[in-house]
């Protein structure tokens, strides 16, 4: 569910990268840049009840020539039958018990992405490798996550033209094991494209699919249409909407993040 917030980070900033491959080729320090987001999205997964789902991450990325490191901390608040379970995706498993609210930490994300595994100048491509881990830190016992540690493996395939970026993006998460649960190990993946409406504002659209957790789940499909804006040198804004298209996902939702720039390479 969450992973949106990273997918359309990275297809705004992909648009710009080859404007500043000239610049990363001069330099060999890294910049340093925080970010604080929100996301809220409602639905019933096919189900009788409406949820409601508050997302906050706090992210702090150091960005090199070749290679990021992000750690995203996250508050989450919960909208739920009292026993309702998440599942590492957001998706929940509805309790039986009473309408309530829980809050607390999330679960933590750590990351590292290498840029340019491959590239062509000629045919202006790029591909990105991405490692990331997420930690249980989420509350297992109010259901705000499954208390185990998930590992993840994605490419990121970016194709540019003159205004337009394209995206490709695929992966593989391997799921811990919550005890008296199965989760499967899933793949999931995203395709979206951004158009340069002026030299600070970006568009673009996302779909995003995420194989279920659980095997008798349905598979989670959203799209989403987003918004970047570069508002000077050290800030950045983004905000997005989106729309569920299968039983598993949210109804509609919305987002958004700002960015600012500590440090900048030489």
């Amino acid at each position: 569910m969450k992973d949106r917030l990273l997918q359309i980070t990275l297809l705004a900033a992909g648009s710009l990268a080859l404007q500043g491959a000239a610049l990363a080729d001069n330099s060999s320090e890294f910049s340093t840049t925080v970010a604080i987001g929100a996301e809220y999205s409602t639905g019933n997964y096919g189900t009788e009840f409406d949820f409601e789902d508050t997302y906050v991450p706090l992210s702090a990325i150091v960005s090199g020539d070749k290679v990021s490191f992000r750690i995203t901390v996250p508050y989450v608040s919960v909208y739920a039958p009292e026993g309702t379970i998440y599942d590492p995706d957001g998706v929940p498993v509805p309790g039986t018990g009473e309408m309530t609210t829980e809050s607390g930490l999330g679960d933590i994300l750590a990351s590292v992405t290498v840029y340019d595994v491959l590239r062509s100048e000629r045919h202006r491509i790029a591909v990105d490798l991405t490692g990331k881990v997420k930690f249980g830190t989420a509350d297992e016992n109010v259901g705000l996550g499954t208390g185990k540690t998930d590992l993840s493996v994605q490419a990121d395939a970016f194709k540019f033209a003159d205004k337009t970026t394209l995206m490709t993006s695929v992966g593989y998460r391997f799921r811990g094991q919550p005890e008296g649960f199965v989760l499967d190990d899933t793949v999931f993946a995203a395709i979206g494209i951004t158009y340069r409406l002026t030299p600070e504002l970006r568009g673009g659209l996302f779909y995003d699919y995420r194989q279920a957790s659980f095997a008798d789940n349905d598979d989670s499909q959203e799209i989403s249409a987003f918004l970047s804006r570069r508002v000077n040198d050290d800030w950045r804004i983004q905000a997005y909407v989106l729309a569920g298209l299968s039983d598993r996902s949210p109804d509609f939702g919305g987002g958004f993040m700002v960015k600012r720039a500590l440090t900048y390479r030489d």
